[in-house]
């Protein structure tokens, strides 16, 4: 028994002579059903929640006794104890649950404003959490729009990207293709210019100068060596020969020697009275075509006479008397070596008197002979015009103008007229030296096309 005068329950279902009941589930969802609404407040409501005691489902085995809240006693009365219950009524399981749900209907009751009170919040709490649900779904679908967007941004740059690099590919490895067409072009050109220099006259006359500069300088050592020997070596004097004295026979007219002039104005290579001159000319000529320099001062042939060219210079001097004309080689490169030999013979016969002029009747022409000096002669820019130097000239009148004053100076021009001029001035033969390079009759030159 409790202090309340109840008995315990836990006794008699304890006892083994008690059958199990059944409880009939129906039965317990009516007698729950008026406290539903009450209930559901209080579930929504958190607070409420935490404080309310653990309710303990009921168990399928009837064996096991569900705990009972304790149910306060009322305060005590002078009223006159209730007689006691017999023993025999024990309280059964639909009791026990009956007053579960009287003490929490009473616990529930007196307080219906808090949970209207307190379903309103969760309802307002609620509509603000859909609210919130509905602006967070229509973030989310925008966001999800935003990313297949940038999805496919991505997608198209990589494809702009690729076709731009597959394009700039392309146009390096054509580039790279035509790059290298042109290198192998340009090393079949050099290839062959190669050969052309080494089987042409330039080219071989550059690898004969740096043979015989070498061997200049072995002569020359030697030659040294041996004038200071030749110094040392003591000659026997030869004894004096009598000298008988003659009367010499008188000179007439015929047998009298002419003095050799000294006229520069009308030179003579061919009379035996110069001799001496010829001489200097053919020695010039023979040093020219066996031991060529070519380093020599300004001036000076720096290129080798072949035996050609040297026969063409010794007709001209010799044969036309330095007067006449010459049969061109068929190219203005060796007609510019034969003048550039003339011409170096005889600066070293006149010096600083003469005077060369060049006349030919377009300018590429006479770019041609400036080259060809430069290259000859050694000659640079200011030793082209002037008073003192080779002067070019296209007009005929102009050039017969110019001799004139020279010759009014007692200066010695010396003319040479190009291949291409096909008629020759009367003035130019009143003067002493000229020479002329006839063409090729079995040749035609047209003024615009000429052969080299």
């Amino acid at each position: 028994m409790n202090s309340d005068g109840t008995a315990n329950p836990k006794s008699d279902l304890k006892s083994p002579n008690r059958s199990p009941e059944i409880i009939d589930v129906s039965v317990v969802e009516e007698e729950i059903s008026p406290v539903s609404e009450p209930l559901e407040d209080v579930w929504n409501n958190n607070d409420e929640v935490k404080t309310q005691p653990p309710v303990t489902p009921v168990a399928e085995e009837p064996q096991v006794a569900t705990p009972t809240p304790a149910i306060p006693s009322p305060p005590k009365t002078s009223a006159p104890p209730e007689p006691p219950e017999p023993a025999a009524q024990t309280p059964t399981l639909d009791d026990n649950w009956a007053v579960l749900l009287d003490e929490i209907g009473q616990e529930l009751d007196p307080e219906p404003e808090a949970s209207i009170n307190s379903s309103e919040a969760a309802t307002a709490k609620m509509t603000n959490l859909l609210r919130t649900e509905s602006q967070i779904a229509a973030e989310i679908v925008k966001l999800r729009a935003t990313q297949a967007q940038l999805q496919q941004q991505i997608i198209d740059t990589q494809t702009s990207f690729g076709h731009i690099i597959q394009t700039s590919v392309t146009e390096l490895e054509q580039r790279r293709q035509k790059l290298q067409i042109s290198v192998e072009q340009l090393e079949r050109r050099r290839d062959r210019l190669k050969e052309e220099i080494s089987k042409s006259f330039a080219g071989a006359s550059q690898d004969v100068a740096i043979r015989l500069q070498g061997f200049k300088d072995y002569l020359v050592g030697s030659l040294q060596d041996l004038v200071v020997i030749a110094e040392e070596i003591e000659f026997p004097q030869p004894p004096p020969a009598q000298i008988r004295l003659q009367t010499p026979l008188p000179k007439t007219p015929a047998t009298q020697p002419q003095p050799a002039s000294k006229d520069r104005s009308s030179p003579q290579f061919t009379e035996p009275a110069f001799k001496a001159t010829a001489g200097k000319v053919r020695a010039a000529i023979d040093r020219y075509r066996s031991a060529p320099d070519y380093y020599a001062p300004t001036w000076q042939l720096r290129r080798t006479l072949e035996a050609v060219h040297a026969d063409k210079v010794s007709d001209w001097f010799f044969t036309k008397d330095g007067r006449g004309a010459v049969r061109t080689m068929g190219s203005r490169l060796q007609n510019i070596l034969i003048a550039a030999a003339a011409v170096s013979v005889l600066r070293e016969l006149y010096g600083d008197y003469l005077r060369t002029l060049v006349l030919a009747n377009l300018p590429e022409r006479l770019g041609d002979w400036r080259r060809g000096f430069q290259d000859c002669l050694g000659l640079s820019k200011p030793d082209f015009g002037g008073n003192g130097g080779i002067i070019l000239f296209e007009d005929p009148e102009a050039l017969i103008q110019k001799v004139d004053r020279i010759v009014a100076n007692k200066e010695m021009p010396f003319i040479i007229i190009d291949n291409s001029e096909g008629q020759i001035s009367l003035s130019i033969l009143q003067y002493p030296l000229w020479l002329a390079f006839a063409p090729d009759p079995d040749r035609q030159i047209d003024d615009f096309r000429e052969y080299r």
